[in-house]
C-alpha cells in the first residue's frame, strides 16, 4: 500500500523540471506522515526540504519566538486551534488558494474565518478508545455517551491529555463546553477527574496506552485507532452518542517566510488529492480535506457521527482558550483523586 502510494505520488508530481530552493517546514503530524512528505516532494520537484516535527503547542510556541526574524516557512497540520491562535497573532500569511473551491466546507471555513491565513488541510472526530480485552476482562460495558464515562466502576481506568499541552484535550474541554453549558460542562469535568488515571503531555499518549493496555479507555481523537490495530493491538473506539466535536488540522505559511515562493508551492501541492492520499500510507485516517481525495475504508465515517455545532472561531481564540485553560487548572486538574 505504501509502496503504491508514493509511486503514485511521484508519477504525478514528477514534472521533469527541476524546482530551485528549498522549503523549511515545521510539522505536527506524526513522525512518519512527516517524513514521507518530505521525501516525496523533494523526489518530485528537486526542491530541499527541512522537516521540523514538533507538536502544535510547542510549535506556536516556537513561531512566537521567532516572530521577528522566521526561520520556518510553513506550519504543516496539528489541531486547528493554535493554527487559528497563530494567524490571529500576526504569524501567518494571508494566501487565498485557487484550490479553495476543491475543499470540503469545513476546510473552507477554517480560511475564511482566519482571513486566509489557515487553510484545513485534514478532519478528525472526538471520541472514547477502549482495549476491548481489558474491558472483557473486567465486565464493563463500552461507553456509550460522555455520561457513561462517570461510571464508579471506570475509577482510574481512563486516560485523557492535558488541554494546557493538548490540542486533543483542549479539543474535548471546548466541546464538552458547548455540549453542555460552561457551568454543568465543568462540573461533569470534575466528576470524571476521579475516573482519571493520568493526564497525558501528548493527545496521542492514551490511545496508545489503552491499545497496550497500560489503561482501559482514552479519550482520543478515533482517528488515531486503526495505525494502532495495524499493529496487533486489541483497541477499538466510539464516538458519543450525544454528540461530539472534531479537530480541524490545519496548514499556514509563516510571515516573513524566507522562501515565500517555494513555500505557495508546497501549499498547493499540500492540498492535492495525491498529497492528501498520502495520510493513510503513514496509517494516519483522518478525512482529508479536498473532496476528490480517496477515502481509505479505516478513516471514521463522518455520516454516521452525531457532531456538534463546533465554533471554531470562538474556541480557536488565544483569550477564550487561555480562559477555559486556567479554569480547568484551577477547578478540576487541582482536586485530588
Amino acid at each position: 500500500m505504501k509502496k503504491q502510494v508514493l509511486a503514485t505520488a511521484v508519477a504525478l508530481f514528477s514534472i521533469g523540471a527541476q524546482a530551485q530552493g528549498q522549503v523549511n517546514i515545521i510539522c505536527s503530524v506524526q513522525a512518519e506522515w512527516c517524513n514521507m512528505i518530505g521525501t516525496v516532494y523533494t523526489k518530485t520537484t528537486g526542491t530541499k526540504v527541512n522537516v521540523s516535527m514538533k507538536g502544535s503547542g510547542e510549535a506556536l510556541a516556537q513561531l512566537i519566538a521567532e516572530k521577528d526574524n522566521p526561520k520556518t516557512d510553513i506550519w504543516f497540520g496539528g489541531t486547528g486551534d493554535p493554527l487559528l491562535q497563530a494567524a490571529e497573532q500576526g504569524l501567518s500569511f494571508e494566501y487565498k488558494s485557487p484550490a479553495l473551491s476543491q475543499l470540503h466546507g469545513w476546510a473552507q471555513q477554517q480560511a475564511q474565518q482566519s482571513a486566509y491565513k489557515t487553510v484545513g488541510i485534514y478532519s478528525g472526530p472526538l471520541g472514547f478508545g477502549y482495549n476491548s480485552e481489558l474491558l472483557t476482562k473486567k465486565k464493563l460495558p463500552i461507553p456509550k455517551t460522555w455520561n457513561d464515562l462517570l461510571n464508579p466502576a471506570l475509577k482510574g481506568e481512563i486516560q485523557v491529555a492535558n488541554p494546557a499541552s493538548s490540542g486533543t484535550a483542549y479539543t474535548m474541554v471546548a466541546t464538552l463546553v458547548q455540549l453542555m453549558g460552561e457551568d454543568k460542562a465543568f462540573e461533569y469535568m470534575k466528576k470524571l477527574h476521579a475516573n482519571i488515571s493520568q493526564y497525558t503531555r501528548s493527545g496521542t499518549g492514551p490511545i496508545k496506552a489503552a491499545a497496550r493496555g497500560e489503561t482501559t479507555l482514552s479519550i482520543s481523537f478515533v482517528h488515531d485507532a486503526p495505525g494502532e490495530k495495524m499493529q496487533g493491538f486489541p483497541v477499538e473506539t466510539v464516538t458519543p452518542a450525544d454528540g461530539t466535536g472534531a479537530e480541524i488540522g490545519s496548514m499556514s505559511i509563516i510571515k516573513g517566510a524566507r522562501n515565500l515562493e517555494a513555500a505557495k508551492k508546497f501549499y498547493e501541492w499540500a492540498l492535492t488529492p495525491g498529497a492528501q492520499e498520502m495520510a493513510a500510507a503513514a496509517k494516519q485516517f483522518q478525512l482529508p480535506s479536498n473532496k476528490s481525495a480517496k477515502n481509505d475504508a479505516r478513516i471514521p465515517d463522518f455520516k454516521k457521527i452525531k457532531f456538534i455545532n463546533y465554533d471554531y472561531a470562538k474556541y480557536g481564540a488565544s483569550n477564550e482558550r487561555r480562559r477555559l485553560i486556567a479554569k480547568w487548572e484551577k477547578e478540576v486538574n487541582s482536586l485530588p483523586r
